[in-house]
């Protein structure tokens, strides 16, 4: 890949598109992958589907650390900023998370206080919102961002309507989770029932009785083995043999029924709203519903105060990494992006991972299937400079309360 950041103008999607390329166009893998390319420059992810809660722990932010993050909704990024970092500095292949996240940070900036930001990115419903984006929020953005957001989607309204016409149900996840409650219906299943659950036991129960039953039925199953069939999950046909490799003779509809059960029933619903998007389709209504940690109400003005310090661009991490001088970077998050990655793209990225990688510096990621995709793959001499944190890893796998991966990963510079 190039590594000239001031190019990214050029072509908006040229990123992505090499990113997820690798079979020849005119083949049914490569027609795959154009199509998939083509789905992800729009909005995937409304909220990010890795726990933020787990990433800090993992991370250990300290005062005057140095972060490089994918971006993605952006909700782990801003979330980083409360623990007190020098510089956050989030990329990302698709066009439209940038103006999402740069939107995020506007945000911020203008709303006068945490009342109207909670009800921007909680209350989605609202009709002040639109107004509060006009009076407070568009000032703040930068040519190419206001002109994304006062632009028009295919459907003739304005992309920031969606503030007003819940948000979180659009975006190909939001449009993939009411696909799913659409089907769940035609067979007498509603899944927002969950959210009437009282205790972990009735959680369970719901599943049991109600959603796992879904997964035996002959059409379900037959689509679900599809790989275009999880494009609205933001998953690329790489990434979905991945996955499918996690169960049983790669058996697709096992591999969702577990990580969809441990999702409902996992984690107290008080505390994760992760089940709540999947299951509600957005946040929560009572005061105390649980949120993403930049969301909350004790943190905002940490966050609020903090936001001059994340930047957001529309480059690969292995480009940005590669301007850096040595020694130049404390944290790096990768989230899922090596699943997409052939083994000359990962050791790319990790030749400038270590060489920018300051002491102490602390690496983390996650995979669809369980095991560290690394050994094997990247060339070993750069691997001997890190320390995998195994048990670590899977402490902190047990706790992410997203539950949709089969592992979460913690890599150490060795000293």
């Amino acid at each position: 890949m190039s590594a000239t950041i001031a190019s990214t103008r050029e072509s908006p999607g040229r990123r992505l598109r090499e990113a997820v390329r690798r079979s020849p166009v005119f083949s049914p893998a490569g027609i795959s992958e154009y199509v998939f390319s083509r789905l992800f420059q729009k909005l995937v992810y409304a909220q990010i589907w890795e726990d933020p809660e787990v990433d800090m722990e993992a991370l250990a932010i300290r005062p005057g650390h140095r972060i490089v993050t994918i971006a993605s909704g952006g909700c782990n990024a801003l979330s980083y900023l409360i623990a007190d970092p020098q510089r956050i500095e989030a990329v990302d292949l698709n066009p439209t998370h940038v103006a999402f996240n740069r939107l995020k940070l506007a945000a911020l900036r203008g709303l006068p206080d945490y009342q109207s930001f909670h009800r921007f990115y909680v209350r989605t419903d609202d009709p002040d919102n639109v107004e509060a984006y006009r009076r407070f929020v568009r000032p703040a953005l930068d040519e190419s961002t206001r002109a994304y957001w006062d632009g028009r989607s295919p459907s003739g309204r304005r992309r920031i309507s969606m503030f007003h016409r819940h948000l979180y149900r659009h975006g190909l996840l939001g449009h993939f989770i009411g696909w799913g409650h659409r089907v769940a219906r035609l067979y007498g299943a509603d899944p927002r029932g969950l959210l009437n659950a009282r205790t972990m036991e009735e959680q369970r129960r719901f599943f049991d009785e109600t959603i796992a039953p879904l997964f035996d039925k002959r059409l379900i199953r037959w689509t679900i083995g599809r790989k275009s069939s999880l494009f609205g999950l933001g998953i690329p046909p790489q990434q979905y043999e991945a996955l499918a490799g996690a169960g049983p003779s790669g058996d697709m509809a096992t591999v969702l029924r577990g990580r969809l059960e441990r999702l409902a029933c996992g984690f107290p619903l008080s505390e994760n709203y992760f089940a709540w998007q999947a299951f509600g389709r957005g946040y929560g209504d009572a005061h105390d519903a649980p949120l993403p940690p930049y969301l909350l109400a004790g943190n905002f003005d940490a966050v609020r105060s903090r936001a001059d310090r994340m930047t957001i661009e529309n480059v690969s991490i292995t480009e940005l990494l590669a301007q850096k001088p040595e020694s130049s970077v404390d944290r790096v998050v990768l989230l899922d992006a090596q699943d997409w990655m052939s083994d000359v793209q990962l050791n790319a990225l990790w030749r400038q991972i270590t060489r920018t990688a300051a002491p102490g510096a602390r690496v983390i990621f996650r995979t669809a299937a369980e095991h560290n995709l690394l050994p094997g793959r990247v060339d070993a001499d750069i691997l001997a400079r890190w320390d995998y944190r195994e048990a670590e890893s899977r402490a902190l796998h047990a706790r992410d309360r997203s539950s949709i991966y089969g592992g979460f990963h913690l890599l150490a510079l060795r000293d």
